[in-house]
């Protein structure tokens, strides 16, 4: 009580703040803004021994007479960052941008290490957004620019990484997606086909072989894959990264069958035995079946079931517990409660966890089954415990399929405003420009030398009021809050 006390602090503790923000008023209090010095706030109890210029570097305007500071910024962010004053953390409101809910914060200098985890989640998901939005304007930008200063042969690489990439770009290239896309089909009926024993030839051996016609067509098949491979391989922009792609992973192994095959037939035979030679070509053509993931390339709806798959490994996990723990226990029951039947079918243990799989599964061959009173019981009761497993990560898996496949429909008609805003900015800007590609936009004019400099006042207030979301690295474009509502 007794501690001698600065006459400067004490005097900046009891001095009472007016701030209007967005036309709420609110009266803080010194010794509570003083407990975070580098916020903007805090900055507020000393800045009118700087003057006028001190006060407008701080705020958009201020009244002397009621020695209020006045602030265009959102109220309800603004009521949502004071409580970083009174309770040491930030939660975010909902509704509220978590971008824009940022930017208030770095307005008002709180640092974003007081935002608490479960908002941290939140602005991290809208970042990711933000950059999935950046990579698809980038894309459509650079698909729609043409360098001059570029040669015949990078042009001409383009084109055909566009032609082939991007179906939507013209109608020629969505005439060679629906092409490959049949191609597939007809392959993937034709190695069914080639396995039905009344469409199979002899050899000269007296073996089976597929008919001449179906490996014709498979042949023909495999060559448009080859040639589409090579095609985008060599038209590729980063071709390391084009090879290790999951998909073009599936595409060679669509393919690479099919020759070492046709190797192993014609050159193997000197080497190794016949029968090691027919083996190999067998284990081989099985793996043609990897050419029916090559539809997931044409099918948003299968690359979508996959994401939400790939999002859904938690519950696909508790999944296949739940399952272990009532496969081991029924097969357990049943072994036990069977072997007082004399004609019993569950010889052991190992043997039980097929009967428990099928029974869990609901599938139920019948092959093996209870013939007492006990196992029939269990058997029911593992039935119902097998239903109520499989049911409950169903929900989630329909959900993160569901959300994954609103989010990029969400994301995609994001991207095509953002290229309308940036067309409305280049087309504004310039004289005369109408155009939305990438050079329209990198050639703005700059500001006329003669015209007269904004104050610090407007500047300020351009500055306070205006949006910005960085999307682009290259290129800053700056949108009006009436233009990010869109």
């Amino acid at each position: 009580k007794n501690r001698p006390q600065n006459p400067s602090s004490a005097a900046s503790d009891d001095i009472e703040i007016v701030v209007n923000v967005g036309g709420v008023r609110q009266v803080l209090y010194g010794d509570l803004l003083s407990q975070y010095p580098e916020t903007r706030l805090a900055e507020l109890i000393n800045c009118l021994a700087g003057g006028y210029d001190t006060i407008f570097s701080l705020c958009d305007d201020y009244d002397p007479g009621k020695r209020e500071f006045y602030f265009d910024r959102d109220p309800d962010a603004f009521k949502c960052v004071i409580e970083v004053y009174y309770f040491g953390e930030v939660h975010m409101k909902k509704g509220i941008c978590p971008i824009c809910f940022k930017n208030e914060m770095d307005f008002w200098k709180v640092d974003l290490k007081f935002l608490d985890d479960c908002c941290k989640s939140h602005l991290s998901e809208k970042r990711e957004e933000l950059e999935e939005i950046a990579r698809r304007v980038q894309l459509i930008l650079d698909d729609l620019g043409v360098d001059a200063a570029e040669g015949r042969w990078r042009r001409c690489q383009k084109c055909v990484w566009k032609f082939l990439e991007k179906p939507e770009s013209s109608c020629p290239a969505r005439v060679v997606a629906v092409l490959s896309f049949l191609l597939i089909l007809v392959s993937s009926v034709v190695m069914c086909m080639g396995t039905i024993p009344e469409l199979q030839v002899l050899d000269a051996e007296g073996n089976r072989v597929e008919h001449p016609t179906l490996e014709n067509v498979e042949t023909a098949c495999i060559g448009w894959f080859t040639l589409e491979y090579l095609l985008r391989l060599f038209s590729s922009p980063n071709k390391l990264h084009f090879a290790l792609s999951f998909m073009n992973i599936v595409d060679v192994l669509a393919i690479l069958p099919f020759y070492v095959s046709l190797t192993l037939t014609h050159l193997g035979a000197r080497m190794m035995e016949l029968t090691n030679v027919q083996q190999a070509v067998q284990a081989l053509r099985i793996m043609r079946i990897a050419r029916i993931f090559k539809l997931a390339r044409h099918s948003s709806g299968l690359q979508t079931l996959t994401y939400a798959l790939k999002r859904s490994f938690k519950e696909l996990g508790l999944l296949l517990m739940y399952l272990a723990v009532g496969i081991f226990v029924f097969s357990a029951l049943g072994y036990t409660m069977e072997q007082s039947h004399p004609e019993t079918l569950f010889k052991s243990i190992p043997q039980s966890f097929w009967w428990a799989i099928i029974t869990m599964t609901t599938v139920g061959y019948g092959d093996i089954y209870p013939k007492t009173t006990l196992g029939k019981l269990n058997a029911a009761i593992s039935f119902l415990c097998g239903v109520i497993a499989i049911a409950l990560p169903i929900h989630p898996i329909i959900n993160n399929f569901v959300r994954y496949y609103n989010k990029q429909r969400v994301l995609e008609t994001a991207a095509k405003h953002e290229l309308e805003l940036m067309e409305l900015n280049s087309s504004s800007g310039g004289e005369g420009k109408t155009g939305g590609s990438r050079s329209d936009l990198d050639n703005l004019p700059p500001e006329p030398a003669g015209k007269e400099a904004p104050s610090c006042s407007s500047r300020l207030k351009l500055s306070h009021s205006d949006t910005f979301i960085p999307l682009l690295t290259e290129e800053k474009h700056h949108r009006t809050r009436l233009q990010s509502c869109k």
